[in-house]
């Protein structure tokens, strides 16, 4: 293909990465990706994030950069153009894309007190008008208050909904994931002639609160659906984990209840895969759909209820939290082996890849490796190692998130996140410390700045369910994965600026 690509990046929040038919999981239905992966598109089995929450992860993966080059670890800290903080959609326009964004933020600061300033129109066009639609579009946040019952029960921080109604003889619950489909679909129809599409679609979906409609929530198999992890010694398991666990208040729940709430979610995946299948139907009859070049991946994964609980953390990464889907179908003209890839990768690796098969040079120094050379089969290794960071120091109070106290300023624990959220506000105890995963094929090894660190046999007990890290069997393995993490902590430390100054 002479022209550069259309390129589309569909990236649902909080997808675990084992939660896909193709990749073998006994229960979620995802026709459309398998087909997909099968005739022309490759999927990475062990994708890996770079922090476990939405912001400081969209930053990693807009950027190529891993979060603690620029200090990017919180919900409230995003990438700033004026401090010469790139970002993949605003050089895409800079080269002649026309860019839209259609979905949440969660990556550059936001409309600055409803005064009409809001910076993605530096980036793409986003929806402003919703007029045309008869139904507007609903989300679940108002259902799921009513869903989570008294202050107290087990219910209050689960999550949990179930079931969604929608209006008679509609296949969708009109919410914003649908309408931004619609409109992406829209602009498919009536796209510039003279400029190539980059649409970029950072829908809601799979993120709790858990809900979703018909056929969705009847579609998943109950009797399908896997055992849940359970830790087996809970005290070589970071703090955050057993207090969130403890406030969260669930341990009453029985398996059928837990059962419940698993097929929700995977009833939410199988949604996200029918809206996906809706948008490549219009790139089909466009006649544009080879002439993409295609992305689906997650920030980080879920719990949805491992270890006994919902949501996520913001500094543990087992894998339900870490590791992610990842697909990506090249151009038809791009040399691509379709099929499940089992070598190491990071959502870095993502706009190195676009950049690779767009030929822009975006002019600063990253740290991600484009894929193509294993799309097209010519290499099954890509790393060795794949990393994650997130949480925080002792004192540093902006790292602390107490925007989410100001949600709630009299009554906090009224805020769905409070079982996470307030364990980042205090030094009392380090639920918050500084922690950063190294995780090769056979071991994860999590370092923590203020607790225990963790080891896990990953051959042995792919669960993380057994911290080995005290064991002496594996004091020669738990040395080479320190050595390793070192190494990546200096490759990355820092970015130079390419333009130098006059002295």
């Amino acid at each position: 293909m002479s022209k550069q690509p259309h390129i589309v990046i569909f990236n649902p929040d909080q997808w675990r990465g084992d939660s896909l038919g193709h990749l073998g999981h006994p229960a979620v239905q995802t026709p459309v990706l398998d087909e997909m992966v099968e005739k022309e598109a490759v999927s990475f089995r062990y994708a890996f994030c770079q922090n476990p929450v939405c912001t400081p992860s969209r930053c990693s993966f807009m950027t190529g950069w891993y979060p603690h080059v620029r200090g990017h670890r919180t919900m409230h800290h995003m990438l700033h153009h004026e401090h010469d903080e790139q970002m993949l959609l605003r050089i895409l326009k800079e080269h002649g894309y026309h860019t839209f964004w259609g979905g949440k933020n969660d990556v550059i600061p936001g409309d600055e007190a409803g005064q009409g300033n809001d910076p993605r129109v530096r980036y793409a066009d986003t929806i402003s008008d919703y007029s045309n639609y008869e139904l507007q579009p609903n989300w679940h946040g108002p259902v799921y208050q009513q869903a989570r019952g008294e202050h107290g029960s087990d219910t209050f921080y689960s999550f949990f909904i179930g079931k969604m109604d929608k209006h008679e003889n509609e296949h969708f619950y009109h919410d914003d994931d649908w309408l931004h489909v619609q409109e992406a679909i829209k602009l498919i129809k009536n796209r510039p002639a003279d400029k190539p599409l980059a649409l970029y679609l950072p829908l809601v979906y799979p993120h709790p609160p858990y809900g979703v409609e018909e056929p969705y929530f009847s579609a998943i198999d109950r009797d399908a659906i896997e055992e849940r992890l359970r830790a087996e010694n809970w005290e070589l398991k970071p703090s955050i984990i057993q207090e969130i666990r403890k406030r969260q208040n669930m341990q009453s729940w029985t398996e059928d209840r837990w059962t419940e709430l698993r097929a929700t979610y995977y009833g939410m995946c199988m949604r996200i895969d029918a809206l996906l299948g809706d948008l490549i139907q219009a790139m089909r009859d466009e006649g544009i759909w080879d002439d993409t070049a295609f992305f689906l991946f997650s920030d980080h994964g879920d719990f949805t209820g491992d270890y006994g609980l919902v949501e996520k953390t913001q500094n543990t990464f087992e894998d339900c939290l870490s590791r992610v889907p990842f697909i990506i179908k090249p151009p038809k003209d791009t040399p691509c082996k379709p099929g499940v890839r089992d070598c190491l990768t990071e959502l870095v690796d993502f706009s190195e890849t676009v950049y690779d098969l767009t030929g822009i040079n975006p002019g600063y120094d990253r740290f991600g490796k484009s894929l193509l050379p294993v799309i097209a089969g010519d290499t099954d290794e890509h790393r060795d190692a794949a990393f994650c960071e997130g949480g925080r120091l002792m004192g540093e109070i902006q790292a602390a998130e107490r925007e989410y106290l100001a949600r709630n300023p009299d009554n906090p624990e009224q805020g769905a996140y409070w079982p996470r959220a307030s364990l980042q506000w205090s030094d009392e105890h380090p639920w918050h410390t500084k922690a950063t995963m190294c995780r090769t094929k056979d071991y994860k090894y999590v370092k923590r700045l203020y607790e225990s660190d963790e080891l896990y046999d990953l051959k042995k007990d792919p669960g993380e369910c057994l911290n080995v890290i005290n064991d002496p069997a594996y004091a020669e393995i738990k040395v080479q994965m320190i050595e390793r993490l070192l190494r990546w902590y200096q490759e990355t430390c820092d970015v130079v600026p390419q333009n130098t100054d006059p002295r």
